[in-house]
């Protein structure tokens, strides 16, 4: 048995003909969805990118513990269980993250790792120089991102030179040269469509804009102030971004098709989370409520054990953390332990329901819970959103490691039970967002797709937070995350 993870980075599932949108190019999300299952309840869990590929090892939540992270030494990665049980793994990826302090020892569980450069601010060219870049709407200009960003693209004038194109390439290769052998699973993930919304004119063709303004296909995180026009052109960039990481999908499945492996390798297709284009005024993601374009995914598999289920959909709640118990089962190895996840297997079968709520966030922000109809999102109960700790042993921000100042107010523990005996350090943390202003919300999906109308029902704030506390306790959340959203657990 084989596996391939075909992951993208910010696929807004509004813009996925598969969920219904009607004016995007992708003719093989098309084709994709008649040989795949298409999962129409599937959510995020720990966002943003590192977060999330953390639970794709471990298949635990890591928000209520820790922001963005390496890989931590006490972490159980289902990557490193399928290498001990030899099974090959291969990661190719453009995605830069990885290489930065925040990003660290995630493609080293693998057996073997390809790194493309290139993608947005990734220090990949050394050029003392400012580089040219076009008169902008993007208040980042003056940063060092946007700096190597502009350099990169200066060198990346074709679409064999995109990354993209490059992660695939590799990821093709692999298969081809591997393609006779069993037991080995390769993950291929682009950063795209990831911002910036940088691609090549013949995608950019598809979609004709008669916009005239200043460059703007790198947004802004915020409130959207760029105008109706502005905000079109931006969704047309991100589009063509979209259909250009289409035709990469394309090139797999005709892989898959040409070398007959439908019978006995398993395709998923998935996404770390979503992008808001303007919906609600909204740009961006990380700072606002977690809404339905950032928490609500698209998610396909095809599991050569189930071909009956090829081409259907499924209704079953699903997360981020049940595809690592889903992968260990299809290898018939031991999952890791103390994970939050659930196999996918009987939802692909027949829909048999896996889990009757999703829990998801960001470190220090609302704690979200669904039971697929409504959506809590429980706020901060005070503006100064404290107590808040960060949980770690590799304490490293994104890009940087932690200060001195903020190690000198670290305290050794006890770990977690998760943590498997280790000592861990507490550090006294603060986001850089307020969730605490946007309240405590109650949608209605089925009445309130959009999420334009909170409501008010004491008899479903009582079940949800019922079951947030259950949920947090199976996770093992520290006690100040109660405190920090005013929930009580008696």
């Amino acid at each position: 048995m084989r596996a391939i993870m075909m992951m993208f980075d910010s696929l807004n599932r509004h813009f996925l003909p598969n969920y219904g949108c009607d004016w995007t190019v992708m003719p093989n999300f098309r084709r994709l969805a008649d040989k795949a299952v298409t999962f129409d309840n599937f959510y995020a869990g720990s966002m943003p990118c590192m977060p999330a590929r953390r639970e794709l090892h471990t298949g635990r939540y890591n928000f209520l513990h820790t922001s963005w992270s390496p890989l931590q030494p006490y972490d159980d990665s289902v990557i490193q269980r399928m290498k001990d049980a030899g099974i090959y793994t291969h990661i190719t990826t453009d995605h830069f993250h990885y290489w930065e302090d925040g990003g660290s020892c995630y493609i080293s569980k693998f057996d073997s790792y390809e790194m493309h450069r290139g993608q947005q601010g990734d220090p990949w060219i050394g050029q003392v120089p400012w580089p040219e870049f076009p008169d902008t709407l993007c208040r980042r200009k003056n940063g060092q991102n946007w700096r190597h960003d502009w350099i990169n693209r200066s060198f990346m004038q074709t679409e064999e030179q995109l990354p993209q194109t490059r992660t695939f390439e590799s990821g093709l290769d692999f298969i081809e040269r591997n393609a006779a052998y069993d037991r080995w699973f390769l993950q291929i993930e682009a950063f795209d469509p990831h911002e910036p919304f940088y691609t090549q004119g013949d995608y950019k063709k598809l979609y004709p804009d008669d916009y005239h303004g200043k460059n703007l296909d790198w947004p802004d995180y915020g409130k959207n102030e760029y105008g109706e026009e502005a905000t079109r052109h931006v969704r047309y960039e991100y589009a063509a971004l979209l259909s250009m990481c289409d035709h990469s999908l394309g090139r797999l499945l005709d892989k898959m098709d040409e070398l007959d492996m439908w019978k006995d390798t398993m395709l998923i297709v998935n996404t770390d989370h979503g992008f808001m284009l303007g919906e609600k005024e909204w740009m961006g993601k990380n700072i606002q409520p977690m809404y339905q374009e950032i928490s609500h995914l698209p998610f396909f598999i095809w599991d050569p054990r189930c071909p009956q289920a090829a081409g259907k959909r499924r209704a079953g709640l699903a997360q981020t953390v049940d595809i690592v118990p889903t992968l260990a089962e299809y290898f018939q190895i031991d999952p890791p332990a103390h994970m939050d996840g659930r196999s996918l297997t009987p939802i692909i079968q027949d829909d048999t329901p896996i889990r009757e709520t999703a829990l998801f966030g960001v470190h220090g922000g609302h704690i979200n819970i669904t039971d697929g109809r409504y959506v809590y999102m429980k706020a901060p109960a005070s503006e100064e959103n404290t107590p808040l700790y960060e949980y770690t042993d590799m304490p490293c921000h994104m890009r940087d490691p932690f200060s001195v100042q903020e190690l000198s107010q670290a305290e050794l523990i006890d770990g977690f039970p998760h943590m498997n005996g280790a000592k861990v350090m507490k550090i006294p943390t603060r986001t850089y967002f307020s969730a605490y202003k946007y309240g405590t919300r109650l949608y209605d999906l089925q009445q309130d797709p959009q999420e334009t109308h909170p409501i008010e029902d004491a008899a479903v704030v009582r079940r949800l937070e019922d079951a947030m506390v259950r949920m947090m306790k199976e996770n093992e959340a520290p006690e100040e995350q109660y405190e920090r959203i005013g929930l009580k657990t008696d």
